[in-house]
C-alpha cells in the first residue's frame, strides 16, 4: 500500500484528516445558498476580519450558522450511537433506530404535531409551546428506552438478541400510532408531520440548540472513553468479563447515553436515516475495528457528511428544501444493501 495511504490509517492522521473535512463541510455550509457568501464576509460575521453587510452578518449567524453546528452535532450523535450500538451487538448491522429508540421520539413528536395546538391552547402555554415538540420527542425516547431495556433482561442480563426483537416490537406499534395520527391530522400538521418523519436541520434555532446540544455533547464525550471496554466485548461477553469488564454495567451506560445522544438529536432536527449505519462502516473498512479510533473518527465523519447533506438539500432545489432524510437514504439504502451482499459473500449472516 502507498505509505502515504498506510499513514492515513494511524489514529493522529485519520482525525485531522476528518477534521479539515469536517471544517471544510462547514465552510461550505456557511458560503452556500441563494445568496453566495465569501470566505471575508464569514470571518468577518464571526468576529475575526471587518464586519460585513448587516444583511449578510444576520443569514450567518442566524441562518446558516445554527444549520451548520446542528449538522455538526447531530451527525457526530448518530454516527457514534450507532459505532457503539454496533459494538454493544457486534454485528455491523446495527443501528440505535432497531431497539426503537428513533420510532419511540417519532410516535412522541408526531403525537405533539397532530394534538400539540389544542393540548398547548388548553394549557395556556403560549410561546412556551415551541418546546413543546422537542420535550415530547425526548420523552419518548426516554420511554421506548425504559421499556426496551426492561423486556430484554432475562435473568438479570440484558440479552442483545431480545433486545432486537422488542426493538423490532415497539417498531411496529410507533408506526402503526404514527400511521393513525396521521390520518386524523389537518392539512398544516399532516404538512409537517411529513417533513418532520424525513428530517431537516431548519426548524431548530439558537434557544434549542442551547437547550439541547448540551445534553448530546455529553453523550458524545462519555461514548468514546469506552472504546477500550468495547474492543473487549468484540471478543465475546464472557470473554470481556474474563478481562475485568462489567459488561451488563457496560451495556446499560452505552444504552443510556445512545439514548441521550439520539433522543437529543431526534429532537432537534426529526428522523435522519443510515448516518448512524453507514459511517461507522466506512470508518472501520478503512481504519479497523478499533473503537478508540472508531468513535472519535466517526464522529468527524458523520458531522461532516450530515453537513455536506444539508448544504445539498437546501441548495440543489432552490428556493425548495428537500427533506435531508430523503438524500441520507438514497446515499444510505444501496451501502446497506451493498453492506448485506458483502457479508453474505464473506459467510457471514446477520
Amino acid at each position: 500500500m502507498n505509505p502515504l495511504l498506510s499513514s492515513l490509517r494511524r489514529p493522529l492522521p485519520l482525525c485531522l484528516l476528518l477534521g479539515l473535512l469536517a471544517l471544510a463541510a462547514a465552510v461550505g455550509g456557511l458560503a452556500s445558498g441563494p445568496l453566495a457568501i465569501g470566505g471575508g464576509d464569514i470571518l468577518g460575521a464571526l468576529g475575526l476580519g471587518a464586519a460585513p453587510d448587516p444583511t449578510v452578518s444576520a443569514t450567518i449567524l442566524q441562518l446558516r450558522l445554527p444549520r451548520v453546528l446542528l449538522g455538526l452535532i447531530v451527525g457526530a450523535a448518530l454516527a457514534v450511537s450507532g459505532a457503539a450500538m454496533q459494538g454493544i451487538f457486534r454485528n455491523p448491522l446495527a443501528d440505535p433506530g432497531l431497539v426503537g429508540v428513533s420510532s419511540g421520539a417519532a410516535l412522541a413528536a408526531v403525537a405533539a404535531i397532530v394534538l400539540g395546538g389544542a393540548l398547548g391552547n388548553t394549557l395556556g402555554l403560549g410561546a412556551a409551546g415551541r418546546w413543546l415538540l422537542p420535550l415530547a420527542s425526548f420523552g419518548g425516547a426516554a420511554l421506548t428506552t425504559l421499556l426496551v431495556s426492561r423486556l430484554s433482561r432475562v435473568d438479570g442480563a440484558t440479552q442483545p438478541a431480545q433486545m432486537l426483537l422488542v426493538g423490532l416490537a415497539v417498531n411496529a406499534v410507533s408506526g402503526a400510532g404514527i400511521g393513525l395520527l396521521a390520518n386524523i391530522a389537518s392539512g398544516p400538521a399532516l404538512r409537517a408531520l411529513t417533513f418532520w418523519m424525513y428530517g431537516s436541520l431548519g426548524r431548530a434555532g439558537w434557544p434549542e440548540i442551547a437547550v439541547t446540544a448540551p445534553v448530546v455533547l455529553l453523550a458524545l464525550l462519555l461514548i468514546p472513553l469506552r472504546g477500550r471496554e468495547l474492543n473487549a466485548l468484540l471478543l465475546g461477553e464472557a470473554e470481556a468479563a474474563h478481562l475485568g469488564v462489567d459488561v451488563e454495567r457496560l451495556k446499560r451506560w452505552l444504552v443510556l447515553l445512545v439514548l441521550l445522544a439520539v433522543g437529543g438529536a431526534v429532537a432537534l432536527t426529526g428522523i435522519i436515516a443510515f448516518i448512524g449505519l453507514i459511517v461507522p462502516q466506512l470508518i472501520r473498512l478503512w481504519a479497523g475495528p478499533d473503537h478508540r479510533l472508531l468513535l472519535p473518527a466517526s464522529a468527524l465523519l458523520g458531522g461532516a457528511l450530515l453537513t455536506v447533506a444539508d448544504t445539498a438539500a437546501r441548495t440543489v432545489a432552490a428556493p425548495v428544501e428537500l427533506p435531508i432524510g430523503v438524500l441520507t437514504a438514497l446515499i444510505g439504502g444501496p451501502f446497506f444493501i451493498a453492506l448485506l451482499l458483502r457479508l453474505r459473500g464473506r459467510g457471514e449472516t446477520w
